[in-house]
């Protein structure tokens, strides 16, 4: 059972701005019916300004994706284009008290949804990615292009992160090997994405080097078993980590969580909570 924060329970019982936006003047749609999620974005914007002066949305989808839409609105209206420009997936889970990981894909869906409406108004027509091979995962029509900008944003650096922000190979899997090899030239070519993001988060939580710190010393072991492990979240005491590989479904993953809790508080000194998302 996922845990959802009281804001994501809010935003979706209670959406602001589920509503068809009248004069519209910039217009984003992402997503598809068939893929489970799909989102139109409505904005007025006013020509003098560029100030976001309506903004609605209606979304195909579950709770965190109404939910992350719902937040999306709440965060531009009353910015200029220049200035919604600059809101972050993370800042839509942030705003929201978080989100799952396995459901960062939303707050993903909504700023691909403002990138696209942005677009719409300035008369722009955004680069089809769809190029030949360039698409990645057929089930949910992502591709490179939105692999790129999820993990340049987001530090991501493991299969399951990628998945549980774009949900490109979370079908029939027949796509894996397709996101590591483009995973693995995104890092080569940008080396310093997750080192940036991982040093933002750490501002967050005062814990985040030395989970960082007992997670590294751990690895080696689990990879000599053929898993793998790396840390999702630190937050409130509460640490996620995610488990690929021979780990995945492994009747010792409680053993192998319980000795990085007895760690983390044996360094921390303070009661640490290790949860496999």
């Amino acid at each position: 059972m996922w845990n959802y924060s009281e804001k994501v329970k809010d935003h979706f019982f209670n959406p602001r701005n589920a509503r068809v936006v009248e004069n519209a003047n910039a217009v984003g749609d992402v997503g598809s019916l068939s893929c489970g999620d799909a989102l139109r974005l409505m904005l007025r914007v006013d020509p003098q300004s560029e100030t976001i002066l309506e903004a609605g949305f209606q979304t195909f989808g579950c709770g965190s994706a109404i939910a992350s839409s719902s937040a999306l609105t709440e965060l531009i209206i009353g910015r200029t284009l220049a200035q919604a420009e600059q809101v972050t997936n993370q800042q839509i889970a942030d705003y929201l008290d978080g989100l799952p990981p396995q459901k960062m894909h939303c707050s993903v869906m909504g700023q691909e949804a403002l990138r696209a409406a942005i677009a719409h108004y300035r008369g722009e027509t955004l680069i089809d990615e769809h190029e030949e091979g360039a698409l990645i995962c057929k089930c949910f029509g992502v591709d490179e292009g939105q692999i790129r900008r999820a993990v340049l944003s987001n530090g991501l650096t493991t299969l399951e992160e990628v998945i549980n922000y774009t949900k490109a190979g979370g079908g029939c899997t027949a796509c894996h090997e397709k996101i590591e090899l483009a995973l693995a030239d995104i890092l080569a070519r940008h080396p310093q994405a997750a080192t940036a993001v991982t040093a933002v988060t750490a501002e967050k939580d005062p814990h985040w080097q030395e989970v960082v710190d007992a997670i590294t010393e751990l690895r080696p072991h689990i990879q000599a078993d053929g898993g793998d492990m790396s840390l999702l979240s630190v937050n409130n005491h509460t640490v996620t980590v995610s488990l690929s590989g021979s780990c995945s479904g492994c009747m010792m993953t409680d053993m192998t969580l319980a000795w990085l809790q007895q760690k983390l508080m044996e360094r921390t000194g303070c009661y640490m909570d290790v949860v496999a998302a």
